[in-house]
């Protein structure tokens, strides 16, 4: 008994004091818990961290931290700035005639034939440690002709132990772009690049016919390094967005030397790649790749001087953003993210303070928001007593519903049809659908220019008339009856096809197949039979509902548009009937044709932003929603959450490498989940007692027993 009795109190007590708070349900290492690290999470493994091929937004999460265009946007000031990130200037911008000689800046647009980009790079950018470009002594590459026996044993790039750097060059721009065109990367932007650049379409030819020869070695037209530090990029005739394109990833640069390690025999077989393992000049470097598991970004050591901004918007330096002006970036030594499929378990990791950030999940949202009584958002009280910091803003993106205007019954100019687009767009409420299945994230779209954009319009100046009458200071979707009377101008009262005596038949084509996508096309199903029409739902693959839509086999769909850049032109674009989709390849996937339209926007889009634009954009906008060849469906409203620990907290739509302006206070976090995560002892206490108390019986039992013997 005396050896039981104190067996299992002295194992209550070893459980009691051994137990470190810290330890028990913390998924990081001890010695991490008050470093400078942002730890995040992620759901899906990004397909490419090339720049030539990457064009998806988990992707961008990382390679934004990772390669530099020479280009970037203000982090804090609005509406979006385009500011030097490698380069030491904006570019400097030649106007060129048919005959090669200069025209002055304002010299007229049909008198331009083609427009110089010079761009000046700072002096001083590395890139970051990398075995492309470690160096024997003599000055060769010390893994540039690795044998199969070196080969054999690797499985990752740190098997490769020495690294090694080099300057920055303007031949390492000119190159990507050489990347952009080959055929071998099928870049998402080399059939629109042709368009623009110089001698773009010329040397992808030739690349083709001399597949052998290094495209370092095959010169582009209008491409040139003209200086080791600068270079000039020629285009035909003017257009101004291609400043923005100079701040998208496309445009970083790549050293040749990792285009020649990376293809060597046999490392591609070990995953050892330029898509799996990037080389970059940016404030991070890949540290870690598994995407099974985490994947970590750490701070470049041979990150070149930037500081973080000293201006911004006239109240963000009430708000705190500017506390950090001027400090060298950046903040955060590292970033950890961890694979995370489940929201559940996601979501407690965050409340415990182990994600840092947080988007938020449907089944999670009213845990976290509450709408006031004005429908602004707001922190529920469990948020606000954990300080929580809700950020939300609506994206320069759009959701829409498309009708195939090549269709004989949905599409066509006819007043019939225009009137059946019309009546549709009246019933399909999407008020409700943003309340039902968003959790009221998102605004009804009233045109094709979304918010925060030039040529955005406000107000009852802004709203779709077709569809929305301006009622108490506010958009009020048309009544159902004003539909149904379109419906019957159109041929079609009571939704009766006059061809059958029965119901009009339209086909839905969607690629949207899971058992949580049935009450949102059940919901779509019964918006269309409020006006008598019968919705059939077409479900497909993704490569599959990608063909008819490129086909024009798909009668109406839904699908959407993320600015590339903040101009309207990347939006207008979308209805101009020289890009669409059936008869060249293009994003008018609505295959839209109107002279009107096409006059007017060829006048627009390279127009520099002035009121005569301004009012050319609502002319457009007024085109389009009369013919409808678009039901203007959302524009996305993004809520996210972040602990207090979080600083530097501004939405910025247009930027995706923010990491660098992010500084966490990790004492503020370590106290935090310290004091949220503390465990509870006493039912350990329970046990232990109830052990006791059960074994007492056995012990006299025993005792009795014994003496008895």
């Amino acid at each position: 008994m005396k050896i039981s009795s104190c067996a299992v109190l002295l194992t209550a007590a070893l459980v009691l004091t051994a137990c470190q708070p810290s330890q028990l349900n913390n998924p990081y290492s001890d010695a991490d818990d008050q470093q400078n690290i942002l730890y995040q999470s992620f759901s899906e493994r990004p397909k490419h961290l090339d720049p030539a091929m990457s064009y998806a937004s988990n992707e961008y999460t990382f390679i934004a931290q990772i390669y530099e265009p020479p280009l970037q946007y203000h982090y804090l000031k609005r509406p979006y700035q385009l500011t030097p990130l490698t380069a030491k200037s904006l570019p400097q911008i030649d106007y060129i005639n048919a005959q090669g000689q200069p025209l002055p800046p304002t010299a007229a647009e049909q008198d331009i034939a083609f427009t110089d980009y010079v761009i000046t790079l700072q002096d001083g950018v590395r890139y970051q440690p990398h075995p492309a470009l470690a160096k024997k002594a003599d000055g060769t590459y010390l893994y540039h002709q690795l044998n199969p026996d070196e080969i054999a044993p690797l499985k990752t790039l740190a098997d490769l132990p020495q690294t090694g750097t080099r300057a920055l060059l303007a031949e390492d721009y000119v190159y990507q772009i050489k990347r952009l065109a080959h055929p071998k990367n099928q870049s998402p932007i080399a059939e629109i690049m042709k368009n623009y650049i110089v001698g773009f379409a010329d040397f992808a030819q030739q690349v083709a016919d001399k597949p052998k020869t290094a495209i370092k070695d095959i010169a582009m037209a209008g491409v040139q390094a003209t200086s080791p530090t600068q270079y000039r990029i020629r285009i035909k005739g003017k257009y101004p967005q291609f400043s923005y394109w100079l701040a998208m990833l496309f445009f970083a640069p790549m050293p040749w030397e990792a285009d020649v390690f990376y293809g060597q025999a046999g490392l591609k077989d070990k995953n050892i790649t330029l898509d799996w393992f990037p080389i970059g000049t940016g404030a991070y470097y890949l540290a870690e790749n598994n995407p099974n598991r985490r994947m970590v970004l750490q701070k470049n050591p041979n990150f070149h001087p930037e500081t973080y901004p000293t201006e911004g918007e006239p109240d963000d330096k009430a708000k705190g953003l500017l506390n950090d002006a001027g400090k060298p970036l950046p903040f955060i030594d590292k970033a950890v993210f961890m694979l995370e499929k489940e929201t559940i378990p996601y979501w407690s990791k965050f409340q415990q303070g182990y994600f840092d950030l947080s988007g938020i999940a449907s089944d999670n949202f009213d845990q976290a928001v509450q709408f006031t009584g004005g429908g602004e958002a707001a922190l529920t009280p469990a948020m606000q007593a954990k300080g929580m910091q809700l950020q939300t803003s609506v994206e320069t993106s759009t959701y829409y519903m498309g009708f195939n205007m090549l269709d004989a019954t949905i599409g066509g100019s006819s007043e019939n049809a225009r009137k059946l687009r019309q009546a549709i767009a009246i019933a399909v409420d999407y008020e409700e659908m943003i309340s039902i299945f968003r959790n009221g994230r998102g605004v009804p779209a009233q045109g094709a220019v979304p918010p925060g954009i030039f040529g955005f319009a406000e107000g009852e100046q802004g709203i779709n008339p077709n569809v929305y009458e301006w009622r108490d200071g506010k958009p009020r979707r048309k009544p159902l009856a004003v539909a149904q009377q379109l419906m019957t101008e159109a041929g079609y009262a009571h939704g009766v096809d006059p061809k059958t005596g029965r119901a009009l038949i339209l086909y839905f084509d969607t690629m949207a197949a899971g058992v949580d996508d049935r009450p949102l096309l059940n919901w779509y199903r019964k918006q269309f039979a409020k006006l008598g029409i019968d919705l059939v739902l077409r479900v497909t693959d993704y490569n599959r509902f990608q063909e008819k839509v490129r086909t024009g086999n798909a009668q109406i769909f839904v699908w959407g548009w993320n600015a590339d850049y903040p101009d309207p032109e990347n939006f207008l674009f979308l209805f101009y009937s020289a890009n669409a989709k059936v008869k060249f390849g293009g994003e008018n996937a609505s295959n839209y044709q109107n002279d009107n339209f096409d006059r007017l926007f060829e006048k627009m889009r390279n127009m520099d932003n002035s009121e005569e634009r301004y009012q050319l954009i609502q002319q457009l906008e007024v085109q389009v929603r009369h013919d409808a060849p678009w039901l203007f469906g959302l524009h996305p409203k993004s809520f996210g959450l972040y602990h207090s620990w979080f600083k530097n907290l501004k939405p910025n739509l247009m930027a995706n490498n923010q990491l660098k302006y992010t500084r966490i206070d990790a004492q503020e976090r370590a106290q935090k989940r310290a004091q949220w995560n503390r465990p509870i002892f006493w039912p350990l206490g329970v046990l232990a007692a109830g052990l006791v108390l059960l074994a007492l019986p056995a012990a006299r039992a025993y005792r009795r027993k014994l003496r008895g013997n």
